[in-house]
């Protein structure tokens, strides 16, 4: 009985000790993904509250870098490249460090996104850009730390820290037009030859329709003709019993494969030549 009662409270101890008591955090993390065009951006940041302090005296600093937010450093991703008060930046994923002013803040993006928190061993050398930003002032305090992404254009946006009294706006700008006009003139131009051999592979490894395949295949070989294109209409031509017409498609296979110096894509060649020469 007594090994009986020792065991209970060892396992009640035991699962005392594991627990953990479940807090929330003082500043949460926030994460935000907006489409500007047809850009996406993504934010990671933690949200600190003044709390009755008093903002860059007894929390932050004036002049000294900063993670922007709490916790880890703020993190800002682009799926393509953008502008940021007229500067390029190449799609990727980039810590937000800034240095705040009474007037002007310094905003750097940070290649190194392992440097979190610890902005003593901060690299000016690992900065993509570096901006410095005229800090408006607001009627009303933000008591917690927000980026905002607003007034949303189809080729624009303003990305906006705010936190106390103060907001600070940078100008971003993504190339929609172009990418538009890419889209529209790719559409316009029906498929491209890839597409056309895609979707002959597909059916030809699905042994769907042979006559339909044939079709796209020699489309794809029309315009941009390339060994392995050209040995799957061979291989759709004897599917069809077209075996005069495999063999011949099947030789400017060869060929083509030998100018691109692929001897045994040629060799495989020759010996589906040898059979569809027996039919």
């Amino acid at each position: 009985m007594k090994h009986l009662l020792l065991l209970g409270l060892t396992l009640i101890l035991g699962t005392t000790v594991k627990a953990q008591v479940e807090m929330p955090r003082p500043s949460p993390m926030c994460k935000i993904e907006q489409m500007v065009g047809l850009t996406q951006v993504g934010l990671e940041f933690s949200r600190p509250s003044v709390k009755g302090r008093e903002l860059f005296v007894d929390l932050e600093s004036f002049g000294s870098i900063w993670r922007t937010g709490a916790n880890s450093a703020t993190t800002i991703s682009f799926d393509s490249e953008v502008q940021i008060e007229g500067k390029k930046i190449p799609a990727g994923k980039y810590a937000v460090y800034s240095i705040p002013g009474e007037k002007e803040w310094a905003v750097m993006l940070y290649r190194d996104l392992k440097l979190g928190g610890n902005v003593g061993a901060y690299d000016e050398s690992q900065e993509e850009a570096r901006f410095t930003v005229k800090a408006e002032k607001l009627a009303n305090s933000v008591e917690t730390f927000f980026i905002m992404i607003d007034n949303i254009t189809a080729s624009s946006a303003e990305i906006a820290l705010m936190w106390g009294n103060y907001y600070v706006p940078l100008q971003l700008e993504v190339d929609t037009d172009t990418r538009v006009m890419n889209s529209i003139e790719k559409t316009m131009a029906g498929p491209s030859s890839g597409d056309y051999y895609a979707a002959a592979s597909y059916f030809y490894e699905a042994n769907k329709d042979a006559a339909q395949a044939l079709e796209w295949a020699q489309k794809a070989n029309a315009t941009a003709p390339r060994y392995w294109q050209v040995r799957l209409e061979a291989n759709l031509l004897a599917r069809l019993g077209m075996y005069d017409k495999a063999i011949a498609t099947a030789e400017r296979s060869s060929e083509l494969a030998k100018e691109a110096g692929n001897m045994r894509y040629a060799e495989a060649n020759d010996k589906l030549i040898a059979e569809w020469k027996k039919k």
